[in-house]
């Protein structure tokens, strides 16, 4: 993959902190919540276009009361994680799709999408300035999370004429750990994700807001999980959570998969995408068809689904073991031989255990190198 160079200006901190004082902070480093030293920020006008697009020292921002995206919602954002390689080189894995979602999603929001070199240029930067972060331990990630939120101070109900993109990164392991432990899934027949002609293949804050009280439901009933239906008929399974789900079908050579089709209220996940290739390589015939909760729950019970897995950015690839609902419960009976393969040969090009063939890899250099 090329780097293409733009006028991102960086002002690293003046002092940073020590390896001690990093390895303490990510002793427990849940999802989210250990941030490395800097940042990436730019804006948007439109007078000016992009411009002030500089990495700085990791800091709080000021926002004015009446700023458009905290009133209105325009605010889209984006994941892409970067890995340390066996021979300690660092690596962030497409982000140039990555790139496209995150476009595509300002789109829908009416908001200028950011140009492909500029994300591309300050995600590697700040990978580039923060990758001590990064243990050596295969089991952790970099993840950087891009916002694009409209930032003019004036609520007006229309599209912003003002934004702000920033890029931020933490350091984590998957978002249900680090080992292919199954998850237990809540199937919500109360709540939906999106509306059909909605946000759904937008990575837009509302969407995820909007989970919450399913998310709540499902805890309150010992899941990990929520299970959306589709919003029409109520009876088509769509998503895990913010993830992608797929059904492994029958076992050894006559094992396939099955993933719902992105129908506009699925998010294109990037690690999804990534599988139906891997599932390719391996000889593993993949359909793109609907599934309803009943044929999940008939074919669990029957023996023709034999696993089911859920994957994405933050939580990788991710085993489901068992799905309750207000009405039913059932089991997913197989012992995850498909899952297992298709986990080990993404999580191996990731960590450079394996050749990438697919160019998925995008290289980081040293600090001080081009």
């Amino acid at each position: 993959m090329t780097t293409v160079t733009t006028s991102l200006t960086v002002h690293p901190v003046a002092s940073r902190l020590s390896a001690a004082d990093r390895a303490a902070r990510l002793r427990k480093p849940a999802f989210g919540s250990v941030f490395t030293e800097h940042m990436v920020s730019a804006r948007w006008t439109a007078e000016r276009g992009w411009h002030e697009a500089e990495l700085r020292p990791f800091a709080p921002i000021e926002m004015p009361p009446s700023m458009v995206g905290l009133h209105y919602g325009q605010v889209v954002f984006e994941g892409l994680k970067a890995f340390r390689g066996e021979n300690g080189e660092v690596a962030l894995f497409r982000p140039d799709e990555h790139a496209e979602r995150f476009r595509n999603s300002a789109r829908r929001l009416m908001m200028p999408p950011p140009p492909v070199e500029l994300f591309l240029e300050a995600a590697a930067e700040l990978v580039r300035q923060d990758q001590d972060w990064l243990p050596a331990d295969p089991n952790m990630s970099l993840y950087l999370r891009p916002v694009l939120f409209a930032s003019e101070a004036d609520l007006g109900l229309r599209p912003a004429v003002e934004y702000r993109l920033l890029v931020i990164a933490f350091v984590t392991e998957g978002f249900f750990g680090s080992t292919l432990k199954p998850v237990t899934v809540w199937l919500s027949e109360e709540y939906t994700r999106v509306a059909a002609g909605g946000t759904g293949a937008a990575k837009c804050a509302g969407n995820y807001a909007g989970a919450y009280a399913a998310q709540a439901q499902a805890a309150a009933h010992g899941c990990d999980q929520v299970v959306w239906l589709d919003p029409v008929e109520r009876k088509w399974v769509e998503e895990l959570g913010g993830m992608n789900l797929f059904f492994v079908l029958g076992a050894g050579d006559r094992a396939s998969l099955l993933t719902p089709p992105l129908t506009g209220t699925i998010l294109p996940g990037i690690t999804r995408a990534s599988l139906l290739t891997l599932a390719g390589d391996l000889g593993i015939p993949v359909r793109e068809e609907r599934l309803s909760a009943a044929e999940w729950r008939d074919g669990c019970r029957g023996g023709e689904i034999t696993e089911v897995f859920a994957c994405g950015t933050g939580a990788r690839v991710c085993p489901v073991g068992e799905v309750r609902s207000a009405t039913d419960s059932w089991t997913v009976p197989g012992r995850g031989e498909v899952t297992a393969r298709l986990a080990e040969r993404l999580f191996g090009i990731q960590r450079g255990t394996r050749p990438d063939h697919h160019g998925w890899l995008h290289h980081i250099g040293e600090r001080g190198a081009g």
